[in-house]
């Protein structure tokens, strides 16, 4: 399927500029691609050539561990929720009462694994919100 053909005739990059940098420049331009919203380091070297602005985004390495906890958390809570639903089925199936009072007290157990998930993630964030806040 052929690309689009633009509209405006003057956004079109026509007149192709070759250009030899050394390795050290080459390797800038790489570091300033992978940090940026830019797809390739000849866009990194259109703009800045044009003086447009580059748009660069910037990872704090110390907020690693606190993502991975509480994607954690959450994949936990997923699972929970799943049970959770598994078990109000089961109810819902059950003939009898005796049945009914099983599956409630098991649902119940796994709604109070979710306060304690939801307490270990309300504590997360309050410490990232402290940091946050410190800048």
């Amino acid at each position: 399927m052929p690309r689009k053909k633009l509209a405006e005739t003057d956004e079109l990059l026509s007149h192709p500029i070759i250009l030899r940098v050394t390795e050290t420049v080459f390797k800038r331009l790489e570091k300033i691609q992978r940090e940026s919203d830019c797809r390739s380091v000849g866009e990194v070297a259109r703009k800045i050539i044009s003086k447009e602005r580059i748009n660069c985004f910037h990872r704090d390495i110390s907020m690693n561990a606190p993502m991975e906890e509480m994607a954690l958390i959450r994949k936990e809570l997923k699972a929970i929720g799943i049970n959770i639903n598994q078990q109000t089925h089961r109810f819902h199936t059950s003939q009898s009462e005796s049945e009914r009072a099983f599956y409630a007290m098991k649902t119940a157990k796994m709604y109070q694994e979710v306060g304690t998930k939801v307490d270990e993630l309300l504590a997360i964030i309050s410490k990232l919100a402290e940091k946050w806040l410190q800048k």
